[in-house]
């Protein structure tokens, strides 16, 4: 399967990168950066200088071609402003999708995140407020597409090593994952296309990834 992953040098999108060339896929990550390049390369993938703030849809659907799913896993980033907040967390992910409809890839897994379904509470941060704004105009964005599109929110993340047990649903409440274990979950997720449809929440849980993956059908 040959997947490419938007965000590439993330934290997510290298240990996924790492996980999905141990079994033999061919992820290809798209940066921003050129220096970063030796970084996805150590992780086995290849790299593709592509920014998407700049790129327009012509430019990354070429970088699709041949793919078998993209995987938006981009974010500007702790320290970047609520206007780069949209244009990243929204702006990019939808360019991403208009590229695989054009390039004729079908599959799409979002990665957003908790807490967007309400509005900002009075007194939140600008900037955390435009970022959760952006991910809820990503995801209302990709559900008016004809794409397999999968959007995958996960909680509160860490480094911790990875479990290979959660909770994958709807409604999982407050809670924490690790990067690892949201690493496994997309590449389980992308073998699964029963959940195309779906909106899932995912938190540490007791449940073995594969299970809750083929539990969460939409």
């Amino acid at each position: 399967m040959r997947v490419v992953i938007a965000g590439g040098h993330g934290k997510i999108a290298l240990l996924l990168q790492r996980h999905l060339a141990g079994r033999g896929d061919t992820p290809v990550g798209l940066i921003r950066n050129p220096e970063q390049a030796a970084t996805l390369r150590a992780a086995g993938a290849t790299p593709v200088v592509c920014d998407l703030e700049h790129a327009d849809v012509t430019e990354v659907a070429a970088h699709l071609d041949r793919a078998d799913a993209v995987i938006f896993a981009a974010g500007a980033g702790p320290g970047s402003s609520a206007a780069r907040k949209d244009s990243v967390d929204r702006g990019a992910a939808a360019l991403l999708a208009d590229a695989a409809t054009r390039a004729g890839v079908h599959r799409y897994l979002l990665v957003s995140s908790m807490g967007v379904d309400d509005p900002p509470a009075a007194g939140t941060d600008d900037v955390w407020a435009a970022y959760l704004r952006a991910k809820r105009a990503a995801e209302d964005d990709l559900r008016g597409r004809d794409l397999a599109w999968t959007v995958l929110r996960p909680g509160q993340l860490t480094d911790n090593e990875p479990t290979g047990r959660v909770t994958l649903t709807r409604h999982a409440g407050r809670g924490a994952i690790s990067r690892a274990d949201v690493a496994l979950v997309l590449a389980a997720l992308l073998d699964t296309p029963g959940t195309a449809g779906a909106t899932l929440e995912l938190v540490d849980g007791p449940t073995p990834i594969a299970d809750a993956v083929q539990a969460a059908h939409a």
